[in-house]
């Protein structure tokens, strides 16, 4: 059911209020969040702003409609930190950040994050770099020296105005390093040089790499444009990221706005303290599947959570919100044969996340709803609990049969089913192997290519140190596996 006239109000970070939200183009709705940097597992307040604006993405998708949606979320895979897990561990650049981005899809899609539409990598975006620097340079907000190239914070007059703060003020209360080719201590690299055992790429001011900020401007601007709707990201990036990101935008481009409207989470702590390695309560999104929580739970406590508060997770809160999962999914699953086709979603969700993506409202409304069916028996409210629960990427279903079937319950349903039919299993084997084998030759467009073949049947993959496993989901169509042709 489309909601086409459901108003959505966001907290726009650059106005410090809550806003009516109105796009550029209802038809053609723009956003850009800030991604990982990909050089080890996504820990647990990586995928905060994932699921935080994964909902927003589900939210737009449903008011304006799917093809009618833009979201992009970056790689940054040239960066100082990829260098030296490259220099310690003896590997290649490019065999860590190929798979390390593939654990953080599949990370994601665990807890039940869409994939962006497009998912630009900073290494495929250098000439848009350069390009952008040549002009900030031209146009006198950026200088060259001694193979650096700075961009000039005080030829932005605005600068600072997204964090509230003066340029002043920045340098006399931060601690900032004063490079000595430098014309004010607040400027910052746009390209810094390399030595030939770092990534470096030709360019006027010699063989170098880019800066951190300039990654996203260039690829927000080739894939967006030079204005569009909603930037996003972790409150831990508005500055000096995103002001940065600002600074160096409107004055490459300054005809567009940039962004609109700016929208930031806030931080996660484990067990009321920051989460730290020292303290022993670091972990990453893996390290919770692998001990057994699931996608669903997780998501769960994330979404129980207002965005723009901090959020603490707890053992207890994830032991609740299985058991809630739990009670919601088995009742639906034992109604579901008596659920009207028709699939609608509960329109009390839909205007809780229109305010701000105020999730926690949204859950209570799926509380309300299973209440209503256990007091009245009335099957509509738990399909519409089960269908809004999906539309907050709450696989009840996948939820109800994981929790069934362990692992070895799983491997077991699968060779049952695949029994039936020899040759699908034997296809799926030789699809894995052959996805294994691609990624093992850095044939990376191929592996891409299978990964979504598998992922169309609801063929799940998963890598591990032990190889590639797979099982089948619980939607699993086996006429996803067939038509080769249409995935070479």
């Amino acid at each position: 059911m489309e909601v086409k006239k459901t108003e959505i109000k966001l907290h726009n970070t650059a106005s410090r209020k809550k806003e009516v939200f109105t796009p550029f183009d209802p038809k053609d709705v723009r956003m850009y969040v800030c991604g990982p940097t990909v050089y080890d597992r996504a820990h647990l307040g990586n995928a905060r702003p994932v699921v935080v604006f994964d909902v927003l993405n589900r939210l737009l998708r449903h008011v304006y409609g799917d093809k009618n949606v833009t979201y992009v979320r970056n790689f940054t895979d040239v960066d100082d930190k990829i260098n030296a897990r490259a220099a310690e561990s003896g590997r290649e650049i490019g065999d860590i950040t190929a798979e390390t981005t593939q654990w953080f899809l599949d990370d994601m899609a665990a807890l039940g994050a869409l994939e962006p539409d497009h998912m630009p990598r900073a290494t495929q975006y250098i000439p848009q770099m350069v390009a952008m620097i040549e002009k900030l340079i031209a146009d006198g907000h950026a200088y060259a020296a001694e193979g650096h190239v700075l961009f000039r914070v005080r030829s932005y007059e605005a600068y600072g105005k997204l964090s509230g703060r003066s340029v002043d003020d920045m340098i006399a209360g931060a601690r900032v390093e004063v490079a000595p080719f430098k014309e004010d201590p607040m400027d910052f690299v746009l390209w810094k040089p390399s030595s030939e055992d770092l990534p470096g790429w030709d360019s006027p001011w010699g063989r170098g790499r880019p800066g951190w900020h300039i990654e996203c401007s260039a690829m927000a601007h080739e894939l967006l444009g030079e204005s569009f709707d909603i930037h996003g990201g972790g409150n831990d990036l508005m500055f000096p990221h995103h002001e940065n990101e600002i600074a160096q935008s409107c004055c490459a481009h300054p005809e567009g706005q940039f962004a609109r409207y700016w929208m930031h989470n806030e931080m996660l702590q484990v067990e009321g303290k920051k989460m730290s390695k020292s303290l022993g309560n670091f972990f990453t999104v893996r390290d919770l599947l692998d001990q057994g929580i699931p996608g669903e739970v997780i998501r769960f406590v994330f979404l129980s959570t207002h965005y723009r508060k901090p959020m603490d997770w707890t053992a207890e809160k994830a032991r609740e919100a299985e058991a809630t999962l739990w009670k919601w999914a088995q009742a639906c699953e034992e109604n579901r044969k008596s659920f009207d086709a028709s699939w609608p979603i509960e329109d009390e969700v839909v205007f809780a996340l229109s305010d701000d993506l105020n999730t926690p409202l949204a859950i209570s409304e799926l509380h309300r709803l299973y209440s209503r069916w256990r007091k009245t028996d009335d099957t509509k409210a738990l399909f519409l609990l089960f269908t809004s629960s999906e539309f907050l990427g709450l696989n009840l279903q996948k939820f109800y049969y994981e929790s069934q079937h362990p692992e070895s319950a799983q491997i077991e349903r699968r060779g049952a089913i695949l029994l039936e039919d020899e040759e699908q299993y034997l296809l799926i084997e030789r699809l894995v192997e052959e996805r294994a084998q691609a990624k093992a030759d850095k044939e990376w467009k191929r592996a891409d290519q299978l990964r979504e073949k598998l992922k169309h049947a609801d063929v799940i993959v998963s890598d591990t140190p032990e190889g590639s496993k797979w099982e089948l989901g619980p939607n699993f169509d086996p006429s996803g596996l067939e038509d080769e042709d249409a995935w070479e």
